[in-house]
């Protein structure tokens, strides 16, 4: 087996899932094989890259057994039967170590399987292990955690991006056909972008975040990540649909996603917002001239390319930094208190200042009370509120405050800030429940960051 994670998509460990559910469907390649290949993968490269904080190969080696019987006696369930995925380690495994890539959680084992983790093992999926993250999915790289960083397979001295790094990781090196991933800000379509793979953030309220470590009740997604647009599809099938255990979550009928990958988007209208990499924020040439690539493609396809522009990102950030930083503080409030010196260095410098959010009100709670009397705006002072109320709030805040008030609200946070620096502290294995539950935002690079583009 080769040592370069770059090479040739010629073995078992760099087919797609699509690929590898064609053979085992034809009983051309064994599950058990297939997952051999990759358990040897791990083992061999993984040492580099740190993708994996726990491989589960006796999990594996079983579930690869029982899929393989199944298919055998004429039980095929479909393009996941037989195919190895791996999970970020912010999704509840059932009596599997579930740690957050944080020493606060290092001993943590649940009892149940995240919603998302029991469809994957319903449709046949078999579980290679659990995959780094930046620590509460928030932040990061850090250096000074119990597990090293995940690092980039095309260079290993650059950023897989964040904060699904190890998904990122592990499938552009082929040590997981597919893996899950979660997006609050960036983090599943900036490592798909850094990694050179696919990643959907899918629909808020499509994908169950239930059993997942809460980041922000407001802009958590659960999604796939994987090699192509169809292994993504071929996912998310099994993904989507509702679950009475996320409060979010949308009652909507689930099509054939896969079928509609026909490549005909003639007429399709694409907005291009050139104004927010030109104006608001400069990128690199590089990007820009890939950016144009992207537009000449779809053109030549048959799209409609137009130009479009919407508010500046600082708008958007002053709202995002608002609602999803003091999502972030609420749920880490107890243990930044009594137990500080267990969480990296990067993010305590991340939690710590959301303090100020708290004196100022700017909360939740105080949103959904304005939506519930029916303001279309409310003064300043009408959304100070007790920092606890949250539960199933998804972005009040932003339909029921004028925008010019909710940003005002946002910069005053802001310069909060920078300007008081002092311990704060929330309720550790915030995860998605039935009932109010304690949240915790992620990162606000949403406004920074492009989406990637699908390789393959």
């Amino acid at each position: 087996m080769p040592d370069d994670v770059t090479s040739p998509k010629t073995e078992l460990h760099f087919l797609t899932i699509a690929e590898a559910a064609r053979l085992i469907e034809r009983r051309r390649l064994s599950p058990v094989e297939l997952t051999e290949a990759l358990l040897a993968r791990i083992e061999a490269l993984d040492p580099q890259l740190n993708a994996y904080l726990l491989p589960t190969p006796d999990k594996a080696r079983a579930q690869a057994r029982a899929a393989e019987a199944e298919i055998m006696a004429g039980n095929y369930r479909g393009a996941l039967h037989g195919v190895p995925f791996a999970l970020k380690d912010i999704y509840c495994t059932a009596g599997i170590r579930t740690t957050s890539h944080s020493r606060i959680c290092a001993d943590y084992i649940p009892t149940e399987d995240a919603t998302t983790v029991s469809k994957l093992y319903s449709a046949g999926g078999i579980l290679l292990g659990k995959l780094a993250t930046h620590e509460f999915a928030h932040g990061g790289p850090s250096f000074d955690l119990a597990w090293p960083p995940a690092r980039n397979p095309w260079n290993r001295d650059h950023f897989t991006g964040g904060s699904s790094s190890g998904a990122g990781a592990a499938v552009a090196a082929g040590l997981a056909p597919g893996a899950m991933g979660s997006d609050t800000g960036g983090s599943i379509r900036g490592p798909a972008a850094l990694c050179g793979i696919a990643g959907l953030k899918p629909t808020y309220g499509l994908v169950s975040r239930a059993g997942v470590y809460a980041n922000s009740f407001t802009f958590d997604h659960a999604g796939p990540m994987a090699w192509t647009v169809e292994d993504c599809a071929i996912m998310l099938q099994a993904l989507a649909g509702h679950d009475p255990k996320d409060p979010a979550s949308a009652r909507t009928d689930i099509p054939d996603y896969r079928a509609a990958l026909t490549g005909d988007i003639k007429g399709l209208r694409i907005g291009v917002l050139r104004h927010l990499y030109e104006e608001d924020q400069t990128v690199a040439p590089e990007m820009h001239a890939a950016l144009e690539e992207a537009y000449a493609v779809f053109r030549s396809l048959g799209a409609i390319v137009e130009e479009a522009r919407i508010r500046p990102a600082y708008a958007y950030y002053a709202v995002k930094i608002t609602i999803a930083e003091s999502e972030q503080y609420a749920i880490h409030e107890e243990e930044l208190q009594t137990r500080p010196g267990q969480f990296g260095a990067d993010f305590l410098g991340r939690a710590l200042p959301r303090d100020p959010l708290q004196q100022f009100g700017l909360c939740a709670g105080a949103a959904r009370a304005a939506a519930d009397a029916g303001r279309d705006g409310a003064d300043l002072r009408q959304i100070r509120c007790a920092s606890r109320t949250f539960g199933g709030w998804t972005g009040a805040a932003s339909r029921c405050l004028a925008h010019d008030q909710f940003l005002a609200a946002g910069l005053v946070a802001d310069d909060a800030l920078q300007r008081h620096r002092r311990p704060g502290a929330g309720a550790v294995h915030g995860f998605y429940h039935s009932g109010p539950a304690a949240v915790v935002a992620g990162s606000w690079s949403a406004v920074r960051r492009s989406h990637g583009i699908a390789r393959g």
